[in-house]
């Protein structure tokens, strides 16, 4: 008599079910949970009563700040997964960070009084500016065959550069001149700042482009071995430039948000965004060689980064020793990365 239950799908069961696989899928956000506990009510243990900071943490007012603060960062490292996950790297998402930014801040300074439609063409010019620039990269590794790595610092200097070129190297602030739509941008909706609601959205629409498309299979598909993939049919050439370019997108998302956050656009904005941005990406396990992760990680990965930054900034611990830090997890989650690899 035949078992109605094949050999092979119980044990495909039992891979499925592997606890170090669960373990390995669910620890940034057992991170997580276990870096508030540390920080917070554990740190908080051995303190005395006016030194704990337990109740200044698990306020609405302090967990909004955490996701408004975080949403520029987190918009950047949405962008900067899919670069990864297709085996590349983007250096340059600070910079066009801050020229999207620039242009944003120099045309609402030019007509602080316009209506609602000049506003969105704002918008719409500060977007496709970081686009085209995204798109750049793209060709650059593309068609100029180079290296991610090198085109991305090629970029991060041009665009910089365009930055100052464009505001002549000064800054602009615009507070009492910001039009309604910028107003809107750094606003609460409710108890949930926007900037918080366009980075959800973001992981969301990212999340269904990765796991649902043909486009996400072909970036896995990339990421995890490039020849084979060419030889599958794959428009490798035309996926890596839509990759790049929807990270210079999400960087001019994030510019609007920054923008209309700080009431200013600086050519000098956004130094040192690219670690934030790729500190999450692998803090939420995407494989840095690409193929393997995905936006629900980066999404805990930039939480992660913004709660070690908040409590630290409670605490009055010195920004340097943050960066130390940042630096030290960065090492931890890829050394853990090639762990799991050797395994």
């Amino acid at each position: 008599m035949t078992s109605q239950f094949p050999a092979g799908n119980i044990f495909g069961m039992a891979r499925k079910l592997e606890p170090g696989k669960l373990f390995y899928k669910s620890a940034p956000a057992l991170g997580l949970v276990s870096l508030i506990i540390a920080l917070t009510v554990v740190w908080d243990f051995f303190l005395s009563p006016e030194l704990r900071i337990t109740g200044k943490f698990f306020t609405a007012r302090n967990l909004g700040n955490i996701f408004r603060q975080q949403s520029e960062y987190g918009l950047l490292a949405v962008g900067m997964t899919f670069v990864i996950l297709s085996a590349g790297i983007d250096l340059s998402v600070g910079s066009l960070l801050a020229f999207s930014s620039v242009i944003t801040a120099t045309m609402v300074e030019a007509h602080p009084s316009s209506g609602a439609a000049y506003a969105l063409m704002v918008i719409a010019l500060g977007l496709a500016g970081a686009t085209l620039l995204g798109a750049g990269n793209g060709l650059m590794v593309v068609f100029g065959r180079l290296q991610p790595f090198i085109a991305t610092l090629a970029m991060m200097s041009i665009a910089r550069g365009f930055a100052f070129l464009w505001t002549r190297g000064r800054g602009i602030d615009l507070i009492g001149d910001e039009p309604r739509i910028m107003e809107f941008l750094g606003a609460d909706f409710g108890p949930v700042p926007v900037p918080a609601i366009l980075f959800l959205v973001s992981v969301a629409v990212s999340l269904v482009v990765l796991h649902k498309t043909r486009l996400g299979r072909f970036i896995y598909a990339i990421g995890s071995n490039e020849p084979a993939a060419r030889l599958s049919g794959v428009p490798v050439d035309k996926v890596k430039i839509l990759v790049y370019t929807i990270c210079g997108f999400l960087c001019g998302l994030a510019a609007m948000t920054y923008t209309a956050r700080n009431y200013a656009g600086r050519p000098d904005d956004g130094l040192g965004f690219e670690l934030d941005a790729i500190a999450a990406v692998v803090i939420g396990g995407t494989n840095l060689m690409g193929g393997r992760g995905g936006v629900g990680g980066t999404l805990v990965g930039a939480l992660i980064i913004g709660v070690l930054n908040n409590v630290l900034g409670i605490r009055g611990v010195d920004p340097n020793l943050q960066r130390v830090l940042k630096g030290a997890i960065i090492v931890a989650a890829v050394l853990l990365q090639r762990q799991r690899k050797f395994r």
